[in-house]
């Protein structure tokens, strides 16, 4: 019988490897014009000698591209180690080109008697093994993946009552710990849905609006309280799910981005006239108001008839400009409130100043001016507060014993040139400050990064833990930053409690600005930072966008973390997202773990002449991409430059680093080691084709620890949530929700039956699915 291929068979399969060969050398040129490795022009060619071959029918054209794939495997291992979610894109489409290539002779019609082994079966034989290799060895990593996908104190308000969730972190000291224990690692898997409640359709958008329900609810009596993206507070029976009320300020969000609610706070006031149980929530355009907490009806001698307006003291507040989207922090009858400033616009925008309030009357106790020099004395009534002076839009934590407040900075406008900015507006930029509740005035601050230039502003909320040292327990301050750094300070003095190195960092070439020499580092601790990035970590999931992920790296600036934003376009990573953002930490005292989700993308920051202004715009508004939440390019006006954003993805929309794209981490607080760590987030809802691989994505809120031993985590950019034993990791349970659970769950006891309780509403910034639902889990009623 004849042993050769169909011969237009074979030329149909030669030209289209030749085809591959031709495009895939042109790629490995542009690479090498750029500087890049030699491997994919070395492929090329190979190919496409070996397309010439298969379309002659020649058994050759199989050896050559045997030789084409051992060069992959041994480029590939030699780049990425024995790393299957690195290797397997880099070998995976030579493999099955090779496995077309091979087609012609596979279904040669051939006799069975003649015992020819020739190249094409030994080739084809050798391929297919090294193809069921990586398909086993990736079902094995993805399947182990799903299957295993510090004490704190009195100072802190220990949660002590499983019944109640009282502040935005359960306790001042924003452990995010509760004492429920009827769900464990033994029954999580039973849980079902107990109830779901619907907050309502976001009425009062307006274009450019970009909502996300982020919101936490407290728990208070029988109680639950939440807020949706709009700032209307929701009371909800915590066994039914059933509104009880709702109070809607109806906000002006006129030119305000992001719109969302983490929270509110709550506070009793049994000596007052009115609202002796009342509730204090923001107010996303920039008020307080206080709300009876039995009724919804607005506290009427608090502030000015319920409400205290945020912009006064501000000067000229353009629409937009100035918001309020985080929780306050009540400490000793104090409301302790920042507030958003609208990102690199100007630098004449809004002060950040931080304020103190009565929590009865809604009086001014004290203003705390960031960037006031430090001997000013307290700002007068009716004073204009410093413009552009650094803000603090995250929650704060506090410490009643102590009387003080914990707050995390950010920056003064903008962001992405410090060339402007004095002494007194970069010295409390990017750090925590331990405010006196009392006075406002400062006790303590550290920097996390000095004379910050990358938006690496303090997000996280701190939470507060007694350390066991040899000197005895030591009352401290655990902060997690956008740059994925753990600082572990004494929360009275704010001093390092584990060593903290300074580190020379990249110097910068735009003329005017201003850096520091050095920049800290926490040693202590894990780093959940991966190492420095290389054209070799670049990802891709075809040859193509590996080529241009690699081009577009080597077009950067990139010199390890802390490289300063350039014209020619400076690569940070962990970007902006972070590292930790909003959602912080959680911590199970009686374990002494801490546990922590991470972002691991990049982005790329050009800075751009204003004279550029117009092309920036026209070539930002071909970028359409999650995660920016100003649009690609933002003024800066008052500076040299305006800075256009890219988030750092191959033309397939797929992050250029290497997976996992984020994960969630436990760590040992006695041992002060990584105990483990597993993608938090799998592509499903991300795919086009609804494939489900557990890469870990993006993700924006935080982890609920308990005593049952469980981790409660939604977070990640997909429609699902999740519970990993504490202890070991496992997955032990996970559950469809119908929109993005982008905030942190919660959970109490009720009738004797332990809740927990998810918002899945969806991030516009994150691109997941959007909705108004609260859900709250539990396990079967007994019957």
């Amino acid at each position: 019988m004849n042993k050769e291929p169909n011969r237009i068979y074979a030329a149909i399969v030669g030209l289209i490897v030749l085809a591959y060969g031709i495009l895939l050398s042109l790629a490995g040129g542009w690479l090498i014009f750029k500087g890049g490795t030699l491997y994919y022009l070395a492929a090329g060619l190979g190919t496409v000698l070996s397309g010439v071959l298969v379309a002659r029918r020649r058994r050759l054209g199989l050896l050559v591209y045997l030789g084409v794939v051992l060069l992959t495997l041994v480029w590939a291992i030699r780049e990425t180690g024995i790393d299957l979610w690195l290797t397997l894109p880099r070998v995976a489409a030579p493999l099955v080109a090779g496995l077309f290539a091979w087609s012609p002779w596979w279904f040669a019609r051939r006799a069975r008697s003649s015992g020819d082994h020739g190249p094409s079966h030994k080739a084809a034989a050798i391929a297919g093994g090294v193809v069921a290799i990586l398909g086993i060895g990736g079902f094995a990593v993805t399947n182990h993946t799903a299957k295993a996908d510090a004490t704190v104190s009195q100072g802190a308000a220990m949660p002590g009552d499983a019944a109640q969730w009282l502040h935005y972190g359960n306790d001042l000291g924003a452990s995010r710990f509760s004492p429920a224990d009827q769900i464990t690692a033994a029954n999580v898997d039973g849980l079902e849905v107990a109830w779901v409640m619907r907050m309502g359709a976001l009425r009062h958008l307006k274009q450019g609006n970009l909502p996300a329900l982020e919101t936490t609810p407290l728990k208070v009596g029988s109680t639950l309280y939440a807020c949706t993206p709009e700032s209307t507070v929701i009371a909800v029976d915590a066994a039914t799910g059933k509104e009880r009320w709702r109070h809607d300020p109806r906000p002006d969000m006129t030119g305000i981005g992001t719109i969302t609610c983490r929270g509110v706070a709550y506070h009793a006031a049994p000596a007052a006239a009115e609202c002796r149980q009342r509730i204090i929530a923001p107010v996303v355009d920039g008020k307080l108001v206080a709300i009876d907490a039995q009724s919804g009806a607005s506290c009427r001698s608090f502030g000015t008839n319920g409400t205290i307006d945020l912009r006064e003291g501000l000067g000229e507040v353009l629409p937009g400009y100035y918001s309020l989207t985080s929780p306050p922090t009540i400490v000793n009858g104090v409301i302790v409130v920042g507030g958003a400033i609208k990102d690199n616009a100007s630098v004449d925008e809004p002060s950040g100043v931080i304020r103190g309030y009565d929590a009865v009357t809604g009086a001014l106790r004290w203003a705390w001016d960031p960037a006031a020099a430090p001997d000013a004395p307290p700002a007068a009534a009716g004073q204009i507060h410093t413009r552009g002076a650094p803000n603090a839009w995250g929650v704060a934590s506090g410490d009643a014993a102590l009387g003080l407040v914990y707050v995390g900075m950010g920056n003064a406008t903008p962001d992405f040139f410090g060339g402007l900015k004095d002494d007194n507006k970069a010295r409390y930029a990017s750090s925590v400050t331990a405010l006196d509740v009392a006075t406002g005035r400062p006790r303590w601050s550290f920097q996390t990064v000095h004379r910050d230039v990358w938006d690496y502003d303090v997000a996280a909320q701190a939470s507060l833990v007694d350390l066991d040292t040899p000197k005895g327990k030591v009352p401290a301050l655990i902060q997690a930053t956008k740059s994925g750094q753990l600082f572990v300070l004494d929360r009275r003095t704010g001093e390092p409690l584990t060593p903290v190195d300074m580190r020379t960092t990249p110097r910068g070439a735009v003329p005017g600005e201003i850096l520091a020499p050095a920049q800290p580092f926490a040693t202590t601790l894990p780093s959940l930072v991966p190492p420095d990035l290389s054209e070799a970590s670049m990802w891709g999931l075809t040859p193509f966008d590996q080529v241009w992920c690699r081009a577009r790296f080597l077009e950067t600036r990139y010199e390890g973390m802390f490289t300063p934003p350039s014209v020619q376009g400076t690569l940070f990573y962990p970007s902006s997202v972070g590292g930790v953002n909003w959602g912080g930490v959680a911590i199970d005292p009686e374990r002494q773990l801490m546990f922590v989700n991470v972002n691991r993308i990049a982005q790329i920051w050009t800075l751009v002449p204003h004279s550029q202004k117009d092309q920036a715009i026209a070539q930002g508004s071909k970028k359409k991409q999650p995660l920016q939440e100003q649009g690609y390019y933002q003024e800066q006006a008052g500076t040299p430059y305006g800075v256009a954003l890219e988030m750092f993805l191959s033309p397939l929309g797929i992050p250029c680093t290497p997976p996992p794209w984020g994960v969630l981490e436990a760590f040992d607080l006695k041992h002060k080691t990584r105990l483990w760590s597993r993608p938090l987030g799998g592509t499903r809802d991300q795919s086009p084709l609804g494939i489900d691989v557990a890469l870990g994505t993006p993700n924006f809120g935080g982890s609920l620890a308990t005593r049952g031993g469980l981790t409660f985590i939604g977070a990640a950019a997909e429609n699902r949530v999740r519970a990993f034993d504490s202890q070991t990791g496992a997955l032990k349970w996970q559950a469809d929700v119908p929109a993005g659970p982008q905030a942190t769950p919660m959970t109490y006891v009720e009738n004797e039956r332990q809740y927990v309780v998810f918002a899945a509403g969806g991030s516009a910034m994150l691109g997941t699915a959007q909705g108004d639902y609260l859900i709250a889990f539990a396990l079967p009623q007994k019957r």
